[in-house]
């Protein structure tokens, strides 16, 4: 039997059979995502709450332990981090990479109401959760700003106006807004002044709740008509709150400016944060684990200028960066090289068959096998990453093994003396059942990387899947459209005039054999030293292996890197923003820095915000056409410079891609 036969005798159908591989693979090429890597997100969950004014330690032993203890009995769960900083508490529950997200998200609310009774009633909000990884980076920074407008207006809009419309956005976890500066009436309480009327400060603060009431009035029914009685007793300004009465002494009333300084000010004085040195509010989008980053940065993108439609012309809305810019170069430098790779292959085909036609017929399995991929990659949901395209790069040396195999042996009737056709019905009879065993056991050594388990497992996964389609891609190729085109375009080798090139080539070849068989049988003579040789190579090999640093990913070199900075305990704001600056002042006269974002203070979004003693700052590189350094090797060239500045200590991340 001659599985080959059927697409030797009907030439149309195996070249509509192909056209159709191609046109499908193309269509599915065209909707495939565009990732860096596959998709090997830990489910996680962020479970945020606050109490204003309380310590770390109070906020860790009345929210965070009891949410703990809850927390603990979800199926699933594989560790639970809490971080509490003052006035907020932040828990990252962490769950099984087999674990569906929706449903831990169920399980998480379902036991936050179960602790509710065992949490402070003077929290302002019940715990809030979020589904996305801390750890993971933003994919997009946006930036908004003013040189004339307040700063409380600017964080307004970005709050009210920017990140909830973008939380809307399918693939979006949250939005934080860094440098948040609400508007706050600040009342600052002269301790002397409340002894002598001897006033304590819960008086003072119900005294101030009981006069910022917006409750309902009630109705008035007429015969006629039906009024809704409106009372706004709402105080918007700090000099409405001045002349409050907060208690009576001796038949006179005490006022809130007499024994306080009332003024306009933020709810957070204790957080800062800059754009390149001006005063700024930034959002940080984060996306859901399992979405595409590049998805979600169109998207976002997509959405940018219906936000500028709506801000007044005060304000500057700008794109910071995204992590969309580096995937796409990364995926275009690996396609590059896939084509490359496939023009070296097909020059190194010609070359040793010296035959245009020859060479035409096991190179057109190529595409049609990387094609032909495309579909099943998208039939299973996978992307256009760095792994599946390197996949697809190793398997062009295995895509063209079997049409070379095809093509050797049909040549091999033809020197005898047959037809194409025949040559092509005989040779392929031979073969097929060969290349079938080639294929099958070539795509069968990746069979064990689909069942290895972790964040491993999952990463490579889509590598083994791709690999082993295109090879099976290939074997069909092989034994369908390499032997009908065998049996229609090649000519016999006694037809074929060699020339010049042809010749010099053959020359070439003849020399190496001869190279070859000398250095043979000299180490077949040598059997001894043959061996110590081999031996050495195995045992330096060995020891260079033990040598080599390991690694889970190699250092990547995205565009940016992370800054931490850290003052000793009890600092002032004042004096941290002053060592934040001197900080920001040395990088950015750093000549491949382009921008930078700085926050300093306690109270950041989301409960990632440290004390008042920390401070962060992400840095924006030049493109790497314009710098001749990486990103690790700025980070290098850096962390002398600023260790010099006393008082701060500073840690710098080139993140990773996971």
């Amino acid at each position: 039997m001659n599985p080959s036969e059927l697409f030797i005798k009907r030439p149309v159908t195996t070249i509509l059979l192909m056209l159709g591989i191609l046109v499908f693979g193309t269509l599915a090429y065209q909707q495939l995502p565009v990732s860096d890597l596959p998709t090997v997100d830990y489910p996680t969950i962020q479970v945020n709450g606050s109490l204003p004014g309380a310590s770390p330690e109070t906020v860790a032993t009345s929210i965070a332990l009891p949410l703990e203890k809850q927390f603990s009995t979800i199926a699933g769960l594989q560790s639970i981090n809490s971080t509490s900083s003052q006035g907020s508490t932040n828990i990252s529950l962490l769950f099984d990479l087999n674990r569906n997200i929706d449903a831990a998200a169920q399980d998480v609310q379902a036991m936050i109401a179960k602790a509710g009774r065992q949490l402070p009633v003077q929290m302002p909000s019940p715990p809030s959760y979020q589904k996305s990884n801390p750890g993971d980076f933003p994919v997009i920074f946006l930036v908004l700003h003013s040189a004339t407008v307040p700063l409380w207006t600017v964080n307004e809009y970005a709050e009210t106006t920017i990140a909830q419309r973008i939380s809307m956005v399918s693939g979006v976890a949250q939005v934080q807004v860094f440098g948040a500066a609400r508007f706050a009436v600040r009342v600052d309480l002269d301790p002397r002044q409340l002894a002598s009327y001897g006033i304590g400060v819960d008086e003072v603060g119900s005294a101030i709740a009981n006069a910022n009431v917006n409750l309902p009035t009630g109705t008035i029914y007429g015969e006629d008509r039906t009024f809704t009685v409106l009372a706004n007793g709402k105080l918007l300004r700090a000099a409405a709150y001045g002349p409050t009465i907060i208690a009576y002494r001796n038949g006179n009333p005490v006022r809130l400016d007499e024994v306080a300084h009332v003024y306009e000010g933020l709810e957070n004085d204790k957080n800062a944060g800059w754009f390149n040195k001006q005063r700024a509010v930034y959002l940080a989008v984060q996306r859901q684990p399992g979405t595409n980053i590049v998805a979600v940065v169109d998207a976002v993108r997509a959405l940018i200028p219906t936000l500028r439609e709506q801000l007044p012309a005060a304000l500057t809305l700008e794109i910071r960066t995204d992590r969309a810019g580096p995937i796409r170069e990364s995926v275009r430098d690996v396609k590059y090289t896939l084509l490359l790779t496939v023009a070296l292959v097909v020059m190194v085909i010609f070359l040793f068959l010296r035959n245009v036609s020859a060479t035409l017929i096991p190179s057109l399995a190529l595409p049609g096998s990387i094609v032909g991929t495309f579909m099943a990659m998208y039939v299973l949901g996978y992307s256009l990453d760095n792994l599946s395209l390197m996949a697809l790069t190793l398997s062009v040396g295995f895509v063209v093994d079997d049409a070379i195999v095809m093509l050797e042996n049909i040549v091999r009737h033809m020197e005898m003396g047959k037809s194409a056709m025949r040559a092509a019905l005989d040779g392929s009879k031979e073969v097929s059942f060969t290349i079938a065993a080639m294929t099958l056991s070539l795509a069968a050594v990746f069979i064990p990387v689909l069942f290895m388990g972790g964040i491993v497992g999952r990463l490579l996964h889509e590598f083994a899947v791709t690999i082993g389609v295109a090879i099976l891609v290939s074997g069909f190729v092989s034994m369908s459209l390499t032997p009908m085109l065998c049996s229609r375009f090649l000519k016999a080798p006694h037809a074929i005039r060699h020339g010049m090139v042809y010749n010099a080539i053959e020359r070439m070849f003849t020399l190496w054999l001869n190279v070859y068989d000398r250095t043979l049988r000299l180490s077949l003579r040598f059997r001894a030293v043959t061996m110590a040789v081999s031996l050495l190579l195995l045992a330096g090999t060995v020891y260079l292996f033990n040598q080599v640093p390991k690694g889970f990913l190699p250092s990547e070199d995205q565009g940016r890197f992370d800054i931490s900075t850290e003052a000793a305990q009890g600092i002032g704001f004042s004096d941290m923003v002053k060592h934040q600056q001197q900080v920001a002042d040395v990088v950015s006269k750093d000549p491949d820095i382009a921008s930078y974002m700085s926050n300093v203070g306690q109270g950041g979004p989301g409960g990632f915000g440290g004390g008042m003693n920390t401070g962060r700052m992400q840095i924006d590189l030049k493109p790497r056409s314009v710098r001749t350094q990486s990103a690790d090797q700025i980070i290098a060239r850096l962390r002398p410079k600023v260790a010099q500045i006393p008082g701060i200590r500073v840690f710098m991340l080139n993140r990773p891609p996971i």
